[in-house]
This record gives C-alpha cells, structure tokens and sequence, in this order.
C-alpha cells in the first residue's frame, strides 16, 4: 500500500527546485529544494532527540520560516505536530503538555529553562528551543545534521497534527487531524482558489492556527506557489507586499486596518487576483467598503479546527457578503434539527453538521467528548447555527451556545446585531445572552463605536425601536471603544459573558 504522507505529496507537486517557497525580508528565506533539505536535517534532529512515528511534537515558538522546516520535519519523521499559541502562560502550557505528553517540547530561547523546569516536574523529556533568527539549542542541532532522510511512510488516517480549540469553555480539546484530513482539503483548495506555482502568496497570519499553518501553507505548497513570508501582519508591509504578489489571506481585521491605511489604492492592489477572508465573520460594511476601494469582492470561505475549510465563496460567480458561500466539493454540509439532528430545509435555522476527508479523527484522549459531537450517521456537530438560502449558500447567524433564550423564545445574536450594526456610528456589535431573574436570560448588546460618535444606551434603543419583535430587543446596551478578540480575531462572548454576568442581579 503506498504512503499517504502529506510531506511526499507536496514534493511531488512542488515547483521548481531553485523557486522560492518562502521569502522574507532577512537572510532566511528558502527555495523548495533548500527547504526540503533543511526538513531533513530537522527531521534527522528530531530523531536524535528520540521523536518516534506517532509521537507528538510540541511547538510554541515564534513564526518564523523554521517553523515552516519543523512541520515538514514532523510529517517525514511521522510524528503529530502540536502548535501551540504564543500568547499561552506557563501554567497554560502546563495542561497542554500534560495533556499531549509530547516527546519533544520545542520552546523560545528565551523561554527554554522555564519549559525545561515544567517539563521535569512532569516527566517529560527533550526540550529545545527555536528562535526566529535560526538561533536556539534545536536550531543549531538541525544545522548540525545530515541532509538527507527517508521519509517515514504514513497512512491516510495517521495523526498529522493536534490543534487544541480555544477552550472559551470547559477544557480545552485536542483536534487530531490525519495526512488525508489536511491534504484532501488543501488540494480542494487549490482548484477551488485557482492556486498555481506562478502564485505569491503574502503570508502575514500566526502558523500556531489552522488558518496560517494548513489553509495558506499547505495551499501554497501543494501548488508551488511562493510565499512572502513576514513575521506579523504589518499594513505597511502588506501594501508593499501587493506590488508583487497575487494573493492574500487574512482575518477580517487585516481588511479593516489596511481599509484605514491611506496607501490602499487600485493602483496597489491592481496585480493582485484574490483576496481571502477567514476565522471570523466579515461585515457585509467592509465587503462593500473592499470593493470600493480595490475594485476586488474578498472571498469568504468558512472552516474549523476540527474540519479545515467547509464552504467557500466561488471564484467565478457571486461572492455574496454576509454569508460563507457554498460546500466545498467533496465536502458535505446539512442544516440540521440540534436535538434530533433531522435535516431541515433551506430558509430553516439548525446546526451546521459536516461530512468528508476533511472531517478530523476525533479529541484527543476524549472518546466520549468525541462521540457526542457526532451524529450515529456519522456527521460532525460543528455548532454554529446557520441556514441555506435559495441558491445554496450558507449563512452562519451565530453559535449555539450563544444562542440566547429569552422568556422562552429563541433570539439569534446575528439577527439583532445586524440591526444594530446598521445604526449610524456603530462600527461592530456583539449580542450575548445574562441571567435574568424574570426572563432567564436577557439579550445584552456590547456595542463598539466609530471614534467620534455619539452613540448611547438610549440613542441605540430607540433605534431598534419597531425593527425587532419585544423579546428580541437588547434588555441592556453597552458602549466600548472595541470588543474584546482572540489572535485570530473572533470577537470572545465567553469573556464579555463572563465579564457582564451580574448585569440582571
């Protein structure tokens, strides 16, 4: 039976040997055939520390072009990479590494007697350190070892990686994606986004998160492509970046900062072919405003974790603002009834479920977490809320845990913030749901504002005035400068739950 290791699929695909994969702006950057070399010096690294097929490698280091070798590195050694996010304390790395008991802990430099320290109290072994400058004790075993290495052969549903969910709620869990998880979809991808080896990609995300690491990495390689690789997102670089670049991917907050730069032109962007947006919902406001001002409609496309890409906007036809697109080929979506999980008809409001290659293995260590977000037939229960309109697209109106229940009527938080977001000087809003002693829970709008505006409780409230029905209007509204997001720009209900809880009592 023939490998199915994601790292010989990329080699067979990848451009020519001289052409640039990953291009920065120091003395870093890697044609393909400097970084497959450097993989297998990281890869015979890795073994000498005693990495093993089927071990898990721990990363929370910063981004950097050898973070790129270290993921190449885990698929020849057959081992599951675990990014994990560098804004992560030590006691929260703690969990995670009690959690994955990985072989090898790869850290800052900075940071490598303190993971070392952590690691001895719980029984853990290598850990090494990796700097963004190709500095650190990993760095120099890597330029240390020899150049070549044989592939260690995988099958389709060997582990690949581990990326831990967010962990607003409850314990955070493990994502086990296989080599056919992640190359199904990147090469999904690759058609669907019309990616070739004449494509430069700017890659200015964090590679600790699917988005970065799976979406536009794996994307690129498979088509070899070129990225222009910069440590962080920059609206000055990115903008320099457009004169030579095709494509760009980002989260909402990548438009709307570069929307506020003044050096975004036509002119600018007039070289480039397609720009993505994910991780959190765009606002039909900064389509329009992308669209004005570039002459190009930002394609929205919806994933997770836990299942990659999902939909997508068409490259040819209709980019609809405010919703997510379409299934993916190969990729099966129904809107279904949350308690029975019965299929419900477009127009109908019910969980998203999902089914295909792209669909994960499972939580890590949880069987029974595992189960439970799986119908019997075998669809995922991603937990967002959506429907399907006339034409097949997919419209996401929120979460089901964010779904609020007012007096017993169900409030969807989409439909009041659209109403809300629709009010003159409101950049953004966020509609949770709080203990209410009558009510059970009450709607609650935290409401970002335009700098300048004057906008108010009251002056909100009056404006939703006969737009909504009584029980879905906001019970309270709170005006802030902005809401709260994680790295990868969602907006963080758990936090403004939290922070709010005691409003009603």
């Amino acid at each position: 039976m023939p490998s199915a290791n994601l790292f010989e699929l990329i080699v067979a695909r990848s451009g020519r040997p001289d052409q640039m994969a990953l291009e920065t702006s120091d003395a870093t950057s890697l044609t393909y055939a400097a970084l497959f070399e450097r993989s297998a010096r990281a890869a015979n690294a890795l073994v000498a520390l005693g990495v093993e097929p089927g071990d898990r490698v721990a990363a929370q280091v910063d981004k950097s072009t050898d973070v790129i070798v270290l993921a190449l590195a885990c698929l020849r050694a057959g081992a599951a990479l675990l990014p994990l996010n560098t804004a992560y304390t030590l006691p929260e790395l703690e969990y995670f590494l009690s959690d994955a008991e990985p072989a090898l802990t790869v850290c800052r430099p900075a940071s490598l007697a303190a993971v070392r320290d952590l690691a001895r109290r719980l029984g853990l072994s290598a850990v090494e350190s990796l700097g963004a400058a190709r500095d650190g004790t990993l760095a120099e075993r890597i330029a240390a070892s020899a150049p070549d290495f044989e592939t260690v052969p995988r099958r389709a549903d060997d582990l690949a990686a581990i990326l831990y969910t967010s962990g607003t709620t409850g314990r955070s869990k493990g994502a086990m994606l296989t080599h056919e998880n992640l190359a199904s979809n990147a090469l999904t991808l690759v058609d669907c986004w019309r990616f070739t080896d004449a494509d430069r990609l700017i890659h200015a995300l964090p590679v600790f998160h699917t988005h970065g690491l799976f979406v536009a990495v794996n994307t690129a390689l498979l088509a070899g492509a070129t990225m222009i690789y910069q440590n962080r997102f920059d609206p000055d670089a990115v903008l320099a970046a457009m004169a030579d670049a095709t494509a760009l991917m980002g989260v909402p907050t990548f438009y709307t900062r570069l929307l506020d730069h003044p050096g975004l032109t036509r002119a600018v962007a007039a070289g480039m072919r397609l720009f993505v947006s994910g991780s959190a919902p765009l606002l039909a406001e900064t389509h329009a405003a992308w669209r004005e001002r570039t002459g190009f409609a930002i394609l929205e496309r919806y994933g997770m974790t836990e299942t990659n890409m999902i939909t997508s906007n068409p490259y040819d036809g209709e980019r609809r603002a405010g919703t997510v697109g379409l299934p993916l080929p190969g990729v099966g979506v129904r809107i279904a009834e949350p308690e029975r999980g019965a299929p419900l008809p477009a127009g109908e409001i019910g969980v998203i479920e999902v089914k295909g290659p792209n669909v994960f293995k499972g939580y890590w260590r949880m069987p029974e977490k595992t189960a439970q977000e799986f119908r019997p037939d075998g669809w995922f229960i991603t937990g967002d809320l959506g429907l399907f309109d006339p034409d097949g697209y997919v419209h996401i109106v929120g979460r089901a845990k964010d779904l609020v229940i007012s007096g017993g009527f169900n409030v969807y938080p989409k439909e009041v913030e659209s109403e809300i977001d629709a009010i003159e000087g409101v950049l953004e809003s966020a509609v949770i749901g709080l203990p209410h002693p009558d009510f059970g829970e009450g709607v609650t709008a935290v409401v970002a504002i335009r700098p300048g505006a004057a906008v108010t409780e009251e002056g909100v409230l009056a404006a939703l005035e006969g737009r909504l029905a009584k029980f879905k209007a906001p019970k309270r509204v709170f005006v802030v400068d902005e809401l709260p997001r994680n790295s990868m720009g969602k907006v963080q209900k758990a936090l403004l739950r939290e922070t709010l809880k005691d409003t009603f009592r």
